[in-house]
This record gives C-alpha cells, structure tokens and sequence, in this order.
C-alpha cells in the first residue's frame, strides 16, 4: 500500500501583483493559483451582507499530452464543476462574516498536468487564500481572523487492486476505483467524491481510502503550514 506523496514544491508570491499567490507541484501536476480581491459580491451575498470565496479553473491548452482548445479547456463542464469544488471547499473553513463587503477570486491555472489536478488546485488555492488574508489582515481590512482552519485533498483509489494514494494520470487512468477527499487540518470532511470507475469498491475498501487519505492530507496540510507560516 502507496502511504506517500508525491513530491511536493510551492513557489510562494509567484504572481508578484496578487492579493496571494503561488505555484503549487505535486509530482509532476503543476497549478499556478492567484488570490485577487475585489468589492464585488454576489447578489445573495450582499443580501446576507457577507463576503464571499470563489474560484475559477482551467488547464492551459497544452498542460496535458494533447492540446485542449482554450475555449473548451477554460469553459467546459469539467471546468466548471471543479471550480465550483474548488470554491465550496475554501468556503468551508472560511467566516464569511468575518471577511466583510468583499469577494476573493481564487484563479487556478494548471500548467502541467499529470493527474490529481483538482486536488492540486485546492491545496494551492488554500495556500494563496491564506497569504491574501493575512495582507488584508495586516492593513486593517477586518478586525478579527476569518480563516477557521486549513484545508487539505488528495486522491486516492484501488489499482489492480491495491489502495493507492496520490495517484499520478497513468495510475487513474488504470484505477477500477478512484476518490477526492478534502478535509480539515482538524480531520474533518468537507468534501468526498468517490466512483467505481471499473469494480465496484467494498467497505473495506472505502475505509483502506479513507485512512489512506487522511494520512496523505497530514502531509499536505504541514507542507502548506511551511509555507504560509504564522497565522493569526
């Protein structure tokens, strides 16, 4: 049974103009994730007269082995639907009372990609989210600390029937069964996604991933804590 990680490799401030930002690597995956804060909101966030968390996806044309054209690769449904992940997990360990009468967009650029693509972004995301939060912190912005908590994902699956964790493209693309967890650094989970891609997994199975998952979080979470340093 895989327990490690890939290796992984954050480039702290890399977008010099953003809120927050860095270039997050696990193995091979590489995202370029940038925090950028603005005063509009959406309509049911000024209504409840809270801020608000989001997040956009896409994976540059060539970041896979074939070229994705860029309109597909920006605006199609996967896209979308890891965007909108994206943004639900950073939500998840964010006071958004706290953050005021403003928005943080959290844009995720894949420029290489070599599977786990989703979770990458999140990790970075988080990371970029943080260092955007503590600038506002620093200059006034909010009077108390808005992050809850720090969140990690990773994925894990059963290959030729082995629970694997972190798998690369190859090792999803043969895995009879795959998952994404995003949970807390407190252990707790704020999303689960899990498919039988070939067999259908037992519960067994499941809880191998889920153990597998946490501990490959753990990893996360402390090489995120490295890198965003003290918070409030």
């Amino acid at each position: 049974m895989k327990v490690s990680i890939r290796p992984i490799k954050i480039i702290k401030n890399y977008a010099p103009h953003a809120e927050g930002s860095c270039l997050f690597s696990m193995g091979n995956t590489q995202v370029l994730c940038v925090a950028s804060v603005e005063t509009k909101r959406p309509p049911h966030a000024e209504q409840q007269n809270i801020g608000w968390v989001t997040a956009e996806y896409s994976m540059l044309p060539r970041a896979g082995d074939k070229r994705t054209p860029r309109s597909r690769a920006s605006s199609g449904g996967r896209s979308q639907e890891i965007s909108r992940l994206i943004g639900r997990a950073l939500r998840g360990v964010v006071d958004l009372e706290k953050l005021g009468e403003r928005a943080i967009i959290i844009d995720c650029d894949v420029i290489r990609a070599d599977g786990g693509t989703r979770t990458a972004s999140i990790n970075g995301g988080m990371i970029a989210l943080a260092f955007a939060l503590k600038k506002l912190y620093k200059e006034g912005a909010f009077s108390s600390w808005p992050l809850k908590d720090l969140i990690g994902a990773i994925s894990v699956g059963v290959v030729n029937g082995k629970p694997m964790l972190d798998l690369d493209y190859i090792q999803d693309s043969q895995a009879e069964s795959d998952c994404n967890f995003v949970m807390t650094s407190k252990g707790k989970f704020v999303e689960v996604q899990g498919t039988a891609e070939k067999n259908p997994f037992s519960e067994k199975e499941l809880n191998q991933l889920i153990q597998l998952a946490k501990a490959g979080i753990r990893q996360v979470i402390e090489k995120q804590k490295n890198a965003i340093g003290k918070l409030f």
